[in-house]
């Protein structure tokens, strides 16, 4: 085939180009992306019970939906939160691959089976599934520099005009106030209620009959008598709009014609829905929306989507109303793929540079270095067909990719030259004569090094994910390059090369061919003497191997290395039962002492209470401090750096629990970079157990050396109250228990009446005891209920309280009470110590409780536990891959012998500059593998044809590494400086471009310096032990390769 596109060149430079217009194209198309859609898929159920206690909540909502979710495709885990101030939120994961749509239809088919079942309140509240990622990526604060308009005003515009519209653009999960819009507040005065013997039955009854929506018909409407001539409308609706409207609301109507108005045992008034917290940012009161992204979506596209909305709709804010991004994880994503682009610039500049030296042409350079574009152009359409993005680890891949395509290349061109120089040859027959003599190396090679890759691709679940990124990518990147090599390239080197009138003897490549050909007489020297030693030699491949398995015991685990993220959470949990007054007091103190003392550092400050990580409520906070851009900061003033000075400072805070996290690398994965355990109670041992079962975990797990500040991840129990009714009593004042309930529900929790229209908007109304009546439970013996006889019955008379504890949030996890455990570890270790010293500590725990990691930690575990199945497939696949290239058993041994010298510096590197066995490390491994592989071949291939040839085992393989030598070096050093950027890389995204570019460096390394001297002993031990007399093995269909 190659012979075809030597004579015909411009057809080969027509599907050169026809590839990378392919690749312009694409590039058009293809989405940008952080990291590809690792998280996996998830519905989120929503409900709302106002008033109710967590345990209510439980019982009446939470349980009664799970019970419902049964037979759900690919569902892989359940968990739900029962809270007094957050109703019931269930949170159903599946499986990877699971259609989102089809799972949402399926999870709404449920709920609709369970809605009868719930109480009334919750039913008119609504249940909503939606898709959702479970972290924000954007959080939006609104405020008034000018300290005018109040938090609520805000908060009623935002959710009345913003929420909608920003809702409904593509890629929007969810939208979460932190506020509420206002609704008809109607708070009544039990002393009057009781004065005009009214129970609040009667005005909820009047305001419903007086404020509704009434459908009155047309004058006129068909069908008519005979003449009518004419058909208008009749509007009956008696639907209230104003505080004024309503206080006229009718009561009653005394015998001497005396009204009872509303407003005579009633305060109205226009205000927040839930006035549960408030919003801050730099100091100014506001609210703040903070959105989720739906399944699937692209974060670079749907943030643009929503500044532009924001822009738009900015023109029609009130006077003096402005916004600000406490949160965005747009720049994170934009720079990371910036800096990714300028270390694969780097990286070309650096091959070519090699390039230049040895093959000390700048004809030659050019005809190498042109695979580079056409075959990256080309990975980008495929990257376009298979669904891809552009994201750090396809761009990662592009970036290995580029040592491994121009090896091709290279060899191509360095045999036409050895042929035109040796041989006299012009260069279309040096083209011609060579690629009968390389083609089937070269699609060898590149068999080898997919078949490292394509095992990657059938990983399941978020570490599949991410492994198919690098998979496809490579596996394209050496596709393309064999195809470009055997059309492109030996039709450049026909039309281009010039034969060499001598070698360079002075200058920069004079020095530079003098000092090589003394390394090279040096080396077969060194190999010599190692092959007739073999036995003393193998003994230090035993150390190797012992080395390796030493480091590998020692290297930590964990997912994903921490990444700057330029912003960190700040969870503020006060004693259960705390006021709101307290806990804005220490979120103030968090927020002078970022805004003062880190301002070198820190750009913004959002407060937000009400809300936290563990819960909500007004004993619950969060803080969000986002960091200045990367280029801004300076020396200790990255997000870890001020996260453990703000961990010390915070630590002297007496009466809150406050945690600083930074966020996981991938916003999919959880809210911080630690660990996140779920104790389950399977033995139904009770709350109680539970929480003593909870605090012996605690308590073991602070001894131990690797887990820092492992926690309680929700809210700690507080005193409650529970009412005690005396049916007997209630029964002889003509009392029910129904009467009783609902004038309770209605007094204390707060009643949803009916709707009502402000300025073109629906809002609810409300009914409530006045706050002052409300302040204490001795306040229960100012409410009085009529009975059938007319008369008004304290409550003291037939209610009784008992003080005691309950949770004001209960969790949940398959069905089963559990408690949430977070941590993180210390610093210097990492979070895979963590965990195992935590399944250390949980194993202590009594019978008939379990644990279930969740989140970052679920994902971690499974990647450890699939990453020795990965390994030991690739090996054998590129085992049998060598085996059917070469016809033998013996020759993929030899060259899989020499792994271990690539997987030593891999390890060596990683250990020394204390990063972890994470996913990066795995994917490097791997990436040894093959090239420990490619470089073996180039040698075992060799001495293999010299001594099929005649000679003697020893010389052909002494002769066979001198030969190769060259290219070896030179493929290998390519691929080593081309990912030099990614080791050494600073800024945005550097952690994982360290991660991967040191392991594969360091491994190339020793794959390179250990494997040249090994290659040949590992030849010699296996042909010696395993080979049959010469000529009996076949030998490849094309064992003559370049010594160039």
């Amino acid at each position: 085939m190659a012979a075809f596109f030597i004579n015909r060149p411009i057809f080969a430079w027509v599907i050169a180009i026809v590839i990378m217009l392919a690749g312009v194209l694409a590039l058009g198309r293809l989405p940008v992306a952080h990291y590809p859609d690792i998280a996996l898929p998830q519905i989120s159920i929503s409900a709302q019970y106002p008033g109710a206690s967590a345990s209510i909540v439980d019982r009446s909502v939470t349980q009664i939906i799970e019970q419902q979710l049964k037979g759900l495709d690919n569902l892989l885990h359940m968990s739900s939160t029962s809270g007094s101030s957050s109703g019931s939120e269930i949170n159903l994961t599946f499986t990877a691959g699971t259609d989102i749509d089809t799972a949402q239809v399926q999870v709404q088919n449920k709920l609709q089976q369970a809605m009868s079942l719930l109480p009334e309140a919750v039913q008119r509240q609504g249940v909503q599934a939606f898709k959702a990622v479970e972290n924000s990526f954007m959080t939006v604060a609104l405020y008034d520099a000018r300290n005018m308009m109040r938090a609520s005003d805000i908060s009623d515009y935002v959710a009345s005009s913003l929420v909608d519209p920003l809702s409904r653009i593509q890629g929007v999960g969810s939208v979460t106030l932190y506020g509420s819009q206002n609704a008809m507040r109607i708070w009544c005065d039990p002393d009057k209620m009781r004065q005009y013997r009214l129970n609040p039955q009667d005005v909820l009854t009047a305001i419903r009959e007086q404020n509704s929506q009434v459908a009155g018909g047309q004058v006129g409407e068909s069908p008519a008598p005979p003449g009518q001539e004419i058909n208008i409308a009749i509007n009956a609706s008696s639907s209230l709009e104003t505080v004024e409207q309503f206080e006229q609301i009718l009561l009653r109507v005394e015998e001497n014609g005396a009204v009872l108005l509303l407003k005579d045992v009633a305060r109205i008034e226009l205000n927040e829905e839930s006035a549960t917290g408030g919003t801050y940012f730099n100091g100014h009161a506001g609210t703040g929306l903070s959105f989720k992204l739906s399944s699937g979506a692209n974060v670079l596209k749907t943030t643009q989507a929503i500044k532009a909305e924001l822009e738009a709709l900015a023109a029609f804010f009130p006077p003096g109303l402005t916004y600000a991004y406490a949160e965005d994880k747009a720049p994170i994503v934009e720079k990371s793929i910036q800096s990714v682009v300028r270390t694969l610039l780097e990286a070309i500049a650096l091959v070519v540079v090699v390039m230049f030296l040895f093959l000390q042409s700048f004809r030659a350079t050019l005809v190498s270095a042109i695979a580079v574009p056409v075959v990256l152009l080309g990975v980008f359409a495929v990257l376009a067909v298979a669904g891809f993005s552009i994201n750090t680890l396809t761009m990662f891949g592009m970036v290995l990719a580029i040592g491994l395509l121009v090896d091709d290349a290279i060899v191509v061109v360095e045999n036409v030259e050895r042929l035109m120089r040796e041989e006299k040859l012009s260069a279309r027959e040096a083209a011609l004569k060579s690629m009968r003599q390389i083609t089937g190396a070269l699609v060898g090679v590149a068999v080898v090094i997919s078949a490292v890759f394509i095992p990657m691709a059938f990983i399941s679940g978020s570490t599949g994910s991410i492994f198919r990124q690098f998979s496809i990518t490579i596996v394209a990147s050496m596709v393309l390059s064999v195809v470009v090599a055997i059309v492109l390239t030996p039709a450049l080197c026909a039309t281009i090369l010039t034969v060499k009138k001598h070698r360079a003897e002075a200058g920069v490549f004079g020095r530079f061919n003098r000092w090589f050909d003394a390394l090279t007489g040096r080396y077969a020297v060194q190999v010599a003497g190692i092959v007739k030693r073999p036995k003393t030699w193998t003994t230090t491949v035993v150390f190797v191997v012992a080395m390796c398995a030493v480091l590998f015991s020692r290297l930590p685990d964990s997912f994903l290395p921490d990444e700057d993220q330029g912003i960190l959470y700040v969870d503020v949990q006060l004693p259960s039962g705390a006021s709101q007054e307290r806990t804005e007091k220490i979120v103030k103190e968090i927020d002078e002492y970022f805004r003062t003392e880190e301002k070198d550092a820190i750009q913004s400050v959002m407060s937000v209470v009400g809300w936290g990580f563990s819960g909500s409520g007004q004993s619950s906070a969060m803080v969000f401090p986002l960091l200045k851009d990367w280029s801004e900061r300076g020396q200790g003033q990255g997000v870890f750096d001020v996260m453990e000075r703000a961990s010390a400072r915070f630590s002297s805070i007496h009466g809150a629990d406050i945690v600083v996290m930074a966020p996981p690398a991938a916003m999919d994965l959880g809210t911080s970079s630690g660990f996140e355990m779920e104790l389950m109670d399977r033995g139904g041992n009770g709350r109680a157990a539970l929480l003593k079962a909870k605090d012996a975990l605690l308590e073991d797990a602070a001894k131990r050396p690797s887990v820092s500040y492992a926690r309680y991840g929700g809210m700690e129990d507080a005193e409650q109250y529970d009412l005690l009714i005396n049916n007997g009593k209630a029964g002889a004042y003509g009392l029910s228990r129904g009467d009783i309930n609902n004038a309770i529900s209605a007094y204390w929790a707060g009643e949803y009446i009916n709707d009502f229209s402000d300025r073109g908007r629906t809002k609810k109304v409300y009914f409530q005891a006045e706050p002052s009546f409300r302040t204490g439970v001795d306040d229960f013996r100012r409410y009085y209920l009529r009975n059938a006889k007319d008369e008004m019955v304290p409550f003291s008379n037939f209610l009784a309280v008992k003080s005691g504890l309950a949770s004001p949030s209960l969790t949940r996890y398959q069905g089963i009470p559990s408690v949430k455990i977070e941590g993180a570890a210390v610093q210097g270790k990492s979070s895979g110590q963590a965990m195992l010293e935590m399944e250390e500590s949980a194993a202590k725990l009594p019978s008939g409780f379990d644990y279930a990691w969740t989140g970052l930690s679920y994902q971690q575990r499974m990647a450890s536990n699939q990453a020795p199945l990965l390994y030991a497939i690739s090996i054998i696949v590129v085992f049998l891959s060598l085996a059917a290239l070469y016809e033998s058993w013996t020759i993929p041994l030899a060259v899989l012998m020499a792994v271990p010298t690539g997987v030593i510096g891999a390890l060596g590197g990683v250990y020394l500059r204390g990063m972890n066995n994470d996913i990066y490390f795995q994917i490097a491994l791997l990436t040894i593998v093959g090239l420990s592989a490619k470089n073996s071949i180039l040698i075992v291939e060799f001495a293999r044809a010299l001594h099929h040839e005649g000679k003697d085992l020893l010389t052909a393989t002494v002769e066979a590494s001198r030969l190769r030598l060259r290219p070896v070096l030179m493929t290998s050093l390519c691929f080593i400086l081309g990912v030099v950027p990614l080791a050494f890389s600073t800024g945005a995204g550097s952690a994982a471009q360290n991660a991967l570019g040191t392991a594969v460096m360091a491994g190339m390394i020793t794959a390179t310096g250990l494997g040249v001297y090994y290659t040949p002993l590992f030849f010699v031990l296996v042909t010696r032990l395993f080979g049959r007399k010469k000529g009996h093995e076949h030998a490849p269909a094309s064992s003559t390769v370049p010594n160039a």
